[in-house]
Formats: structure tokens, sequence, C-alpha cells
């Protein structure tokens, strides 16, 4: 039996797809199984365990090539062997969880019997389906939504499983890096990640100076920071407003894996509302997250050990990537972050 699951992007909606894939793998245990990923992911599922395959979409590599017209040519010639390379395998069954024009195009594109999703999703995607799940319910949880599939296949979910990412000899090396820091140390190791693609989603970063200067001064801590290599300054802006040492800049500097296992090795992580949240949930720690313009029963830490901190506003959530006050983030007072962190390190 071949499956392909197309989910695409972006980081958060693939790590909340991965117990979907794991429960279809439970089902199936025989089955060879593909998955569909853009680049930005791809790092993630690279070694996944009992994943047979992935499959790299450049999507993002193409249109940024498509900028320059002498590049026409090659990128033509990568989206077609791409196409012909997804098309060189006879799928008994094609999943679609993404439910856009983007995947829709893949889907169709592929080969199979079976071509499953959700009816009646965004930019007329469910039109290449031959099979359809009634439409979802857009305030159930993502991560809930895409095991209905794997429910609808026969798989029975009883509990939702992440396995480690990284390779055995990863594991050695990224240890060797974490020690450095966590060595003579009796503090907790906290990881905050300051960053998010929206504008609207971000904790001023003051606040996030003086939540670590806290964190170092009263709860003798250890804090990392993590982004993308784009990230770094703005990380190198909170570190030197807080003052303290203890602090560690991590942007740009870890790939999905690693991150991935430094979250599992940290005792609390702090985020704002992005895809490193959903990958500290998936590894199981305990995650307190800040959420302003979009709904935590939506897309919040799945699990009952995370804790979500949110100023009840009327205008949010408001789904909207910018703002000109962004008051629903900058209320959510420092202390009150602190005192979230503490108990959650209270309770290891």
């Amino acid at each position: 039996m071949n499956i392909l699951i197309v989910k695409l992007s972006a980081l958060g909606d693939v790590v909340q797809t991965i117990p979907t894939f794991e429960a279809l793998r439970k089902q199936y245990p025989t089955a060879h199984i593909v998955w569909l990923v853009e680049e930005e992911a791809a790092d993630l599922l690279t070694h996944y365990p009992g994943l047979d395959e992935v499959l790299v979409c450049g999507r993002r590599s193409w249109l940024k090539e498509l900028r320059k017209p002498f590049s026409w040519p090659a990128v033509f010639l990568d989206v077609f062997r791409f196409g012909r390379r997804l098309r060189q395998r006879y799928y008994d069954v094609i999943i679609d969880l993404q439910g856009l024009l983007k995947s829709a195009i893949w889907v169709g594109l592929a080969r199979g019997d079976r071509k499953i999703g959700f009816d009646r999703t965004r930019e007329a995607s469910w039109r290449v389906l031959n099979e359809r799940l009634p439409a979802y319910d857009p305030d159930r949880h993502a991560l809930e939504r895409y095991l209905d599939v794997a429910r609808y296949l026969g798989a029975e979910v009883d509990s939702v499983r992440v396995q480690d990412p990284w390779t055995p000899a990863e594991e050695l090396q990224f240890q060797r890096r974490l020690e450095r820091i966590t060595e003579n140390s009796e503090g907790p190791l906290v990881a905050c990640h300051p960053i998010s693609k929206w504008q609207s989603k971000l904790w001023p970063e003051e606040y996030f100076s003086q939540l670590t200067a806290d964190m170092i001064a009263r709860l003798r801590a250890k804090v990392v920071f993590t982004g993308g290599p784009e990230d770094s300054q703005a990380i190198a802006r909170i570190i030197s407003k807080a003052g303290s040492r203890g602090l560690f800049n991590w942007a740009g500097t870890t790939n999905l894996r690693e991150l991935a296992f430094l979250y599992r090795h940290a005792a609390v992580v702090v985020s704002t509302d992005s895809g490193p949240m959903h990958l500290a949930a998936a590894v199981g720690t305990p995650v307190v997250a800040l959420f302003g313009p979009t709904a935590p029963w939506r897309t919040g830490p799945y699990g009952e050990v995370h804790r979500v901190l949110r100023v009840d506003r009327d205008c949010s959530p408001c789904f909207q990537k910018t703002c000109d006050t962004v008051d629903c983030m900058a209320e959510i007072k420092v202390e009150d972050v602190f005192q979230i962190v503490s108990e959650q390190l209270n309770k290891e």
C-alpha cells in the first residue's frame, strides 16, 4: 500500500500533522508512506522514524528565482522534474491536509485511486478530491482536525505521538553543545522564542528583556533564545537590554532537529504563537504561550500541560497580521508571564 500525505507548510501545521502520520503508520505498518512538504519544514522530516520518503517541493525557491528572467528555463525544468518524480509512484491513498490551491495542484497531478480531504476548503482546492470529509469546524483545534482523516481511514487514535526527529549521531552532537551551557549550572534551562512572522503576534522586546532578567535573577535560569538567521539582531537587542549573564542567542544556528532537541531538554519554553511553539509542545515540554490576534483554541499548544496567556479584548482574535497598536500583546504583563513560568517550573 502506498500513501501520500500532502502537508506543505507552515512549520507549526507540519508539526501538528505528525500525529496523523503516526496514527496511519500504526494502522498500516507495512505501507510505504511519502510526505510532500515545502522546504521550510522539510528539515524536520528528513530522518523522521517510520517515514519512508520525503518529497521536497521548492515552491519558495522557484518563486524567488522567477524574479530573474534569465532563470526561468532552469526553474521550469526543475518544476517539471519534480512533477515527474511525484508521478513515478502510484498511490492507493492521497491525503490533502493543506486545503489550498498550492496543494491541490500536486494532489491533482499525483497518480492515485483515492484523493481525500475536507470539503469546501479554500481556493476551491476540494475540487480535485474524490473523497471529501464534511467541511471542518474552523474553531476545532487543527491537530484534531487532521486526526479526523486518520480516523476516517480506520486508525484508532488513542494517543498523540511524536518521536524524536534526530539521529543517534546528531543526538551526541547536540548534547555536547547543550552541555556547554548547562554544565555546572543548578538552575533550570528555559528556551525563549520571541519571534513570529506576524507583526501583530510579537510581544514587546523590552518585555522579553525584563522577563529574562527576572528569570536569571529570581530563578537562576539559563535562557536560550531561538529564531532564524534574520532574527539574530532582534534577539541581540533583547539580550543587550536584559543586561544579565546566562543568556544565549542561538538564532540561525540550529536546524529544526536541533531545535527540537533543545526544546526537549528545556524545563519550559516561552514563545509567541509560532511554529517553534508547536514544536516545543510536540516534544512534550511545558509551553508558556503568548497569544493576541489568534485563537489558542484553534492553534494553541496542544495538551493540558501548557499555559496560554491572553488578554480578553473585543478585537481579539482578529487574525490580522499587522496592527497599529498591538494592545492585545502589549497588555500581557511581564510579572504574569514570570508567575506562570515559575508555576510550570515548580511542577518539575
